[in-house]
């Protein structure tokens, strides 16, 4: 029994729903972390879902930017919170288990650990070297070409922005975390430490990939590792003695040049 994961399946890439049409447990009591981007549409989001879930004993969801996108071809044209809120009504109703439920202690190999998908958001807090604000953070960006399409899609309504948004959430989510007693997997789509994003080819994405209100979560919440996604560069790295996965499987000019056939599924309580 293992708790295994993986991350930005992107599923509207054909050789990406192949890969994931065949994805299996090697165990029949394995758990499944997913930690976001499966796809920008509600049907191409059922999809993966319906598909993964019977094949594992639980999978869990952490939300990404691109479910949250309110593209013009998604027949769903709900946007912000109202999205997210939807988008966690569909995996409950196929039994998939979500940021807005209690969390789950996983008791199999090297457990037991409280698991915990976490929905954050970012604030444009990673900002680029000169930058001493959002704004100026924004305008570097955009005059290095560098601008993430969350500016046109993700709509963080009915907040104000989208920093608003992450900020409610951070609060929210650290209230619950404190209550947890015990070691806990982490998962959110983005890193909770800036670190991970200074191997960005692009120094300038990283206003896109997390905030800093986190940067002590991994050790005030007991974690034993931290799960991710979203930068498409899966490897492992240590911050403070707490292991941090990337675990993303990303798009075909990615995954393909590395010779990926199949999704690597990443043992997340394997022993360091």
């Amino acid at each position: 029994m293992k708790l295994l994961a993986t991350s930005d399946l992107h599923v509207s890439y054909q050789d990406n729903r192949d890969v994931v049409e065949a994805i299996t447990a090697p165990d029949p009591a394995d758990w499944l972390i997913i930690a976001g981007d499966i796809a920008e549409k509600f049907e191409s989001i059922e999809w993966t879902l319906t598909k993964l879930r019977p094949r594992f004993a639980e999978v869990i969801w952490s939300p990404g930017n691109h479910e949250l996108w309110t593209t013009k071809d998604d027949p769903n044209q709900s946007r912000g919170e109202v999205r997210y809120k939807q988008l966690v009504e569909l995996c409950r109703s196929l039994g998939v288990i979500t940021p807005e439920d209690p969390y789950v202690t996983f008791p199999g190999e090297n457990g037991p650990v409280t698991v915990c998908p976490l929905f954050l958001g970012y604030d444009y807090s990673f900002r680029p070297q000169g930058a001493t604000d959002v704004e100026s953070a924004l305008a570097i960006a955009h005059q290095a070409g560098v601008v993430c399409t969350d500016e046109y899609f993700l709509h963080p309504d009915p907040y104000p922005s989208r920093q608003a948004w992450c900020q409610a959430r951070v609060a929210e989510t650290e209230e619950r975390l404190s209550r947890v007693t015990g070691p806990t997997v982490l998962i959110n789509h983005y890193p909770l430490v800036r670190d991970p994003t200074f191997v960005l080819r692009y120094p300038e994405f990283a206003l896109w990939c997390g905030t800093e209100l986190t940067a002590d979560w991994h050790t005030r919440f007991n974690a034993v590792e931290m799960v991710y996604g979203h930068l498409h560069i899966p490897r492992t790295t240590h911050y403070d003695g707490v292991r941090f996965d990337e675990v993303s499987l990303g798009y075909p000019r990615e995954w393909k040049p590395r010779g990926t056939t199949r999704v690597k599924l990443h043992d997340v309580l394997r022993e360091s």
